[in-house]
């Protein structure tokens, strides 16, 4: 049986008794790395993403403030939580610690039980917000990205291929006759059509980069990086005869055959186009899928 991957917690300290205890403590059920002055903290943490910072506030060569500071303006280590550890007693130093976002406090000496329900207690509140994060950005329906998801995405992607100077594939898909579809088999079995659309559209792409997400209603959407208009366009053409070829069984035992309509547009994006324009012009070609017969994949001309 393959054990369960350790969380990484990095410890900066320059005390070796206090590094000794805290490794104690920890290794049982982390993995822990070690730091002996800030700027070497701020390097392993950019290089290893721990997920939990121990932060000494005294060390030799930045303080553990600046060295918090210099974590948080950093993209890669700013969302790390960060848990000072200090023998001082003074309000203002805690209170100064918090307010430059560090999440708790572990005095000296420390207490096995306390460091372990700190750091726990963090590693929960991770937790329960990327829980949250991943269900503000998926479809609840059909489990794959929304569309707050794929605009995130398209920035980012859209960026990436102006910077790259590569193609930047779209396909807007729209399920044929869907309304009829509610009517002939009812809203709960029309969402059970939505399911089995959603599940050929994932399975027809292949790579880790395309990226999937319900465009809303009946409507999907596929961004497919570093893809050109004819590969693009091999992809929806398996996209479409997928979904056609597909037997949705519904909860009542009957069975129902779906058609989506695909349009397709493929950019090299650069800084002078637009993002909106991009999409306008997939959402153009699929209705004159839909105008031209419906279950067909219609790419967009320049």
């Amino acid at each position: 049986m393959r054990n369960k991957k350790k969380h990484t917690i990095l410890i900066i300290e320059d005390s070796e008794l206090n590094i000794a205890a805290l490794s104690r403590i920890l290794s049982p059920e982390y993995d822990v790395l070690v730091a002996r002055s800030g700027r070497e903290g701020i390097e392993l943490a950019k290089n290893n993403s721990p997920i939990i910072i121990i932060l000494d506030i005294i060390l030799p060569d930045i303080d553990g403030f600046e060295t918090i500071q210099m974590l948080k303006k950093a993209v890669s280590t700013r969302k790390i939580p960060v848990i000072f550890i200090t023998a001082l007693t003074n309000i203002a130093d805690e209170e100064k610690g918090l307010k430059l976002g560090g999440a708790d406090y572990i005095t000296k000496p420390f207490s096995d039980d306390i460091v372990k329900l700190r750091v726990k207690n963090q590693i929960n509140i991770l937790e329960y917000v990327s829980t949250i994060e991943n269900m503000s950005r998926t479809d609840q329906l059909t489990g794959l990205h929304n569309r707050r998801s794929f605009h995130e995405r398209l920035v980012s992607e859209w960026k990436l291929a102006a910077r790259e100077g590569t193609s930047l594939s779209l396909l807007i898909m729209d399920v044929d006759h869907f309304k009829e579809c509610n009517d002939t088999f009812g809203h709960l079995l029309g969402d059970t059509i939505l399911q089995k659309v959603a599940k050929e559209i994932s399975k027809s792409t292949k790579r880790p980069t395309d990226f999937v997400a319900r465009w809303g209603g009946e409507e999907f959407i596929t961004l497919l990086p570093r893809t050109d208009s004819d590969n693009a366009l091999i992809v929806a053409e398996t996209i479409r005869k997928n979904v056609e070829d597909a037997v949705i069984t519904l909860p009542d035992n009957r069975s129902a055959n779906v058609t989506i309509s695909i349009g397709v547009n493929t950019h090299l994006p650069t800084r002078k186009c637009a993002v909106y324009e991009f999409l306008h012009q997939a959402d153009r070609a699929m209705y004159a899928a839909k105008d031209q017969g419906r279950n067909r994949v219609i790419v967009h001309q320049t």
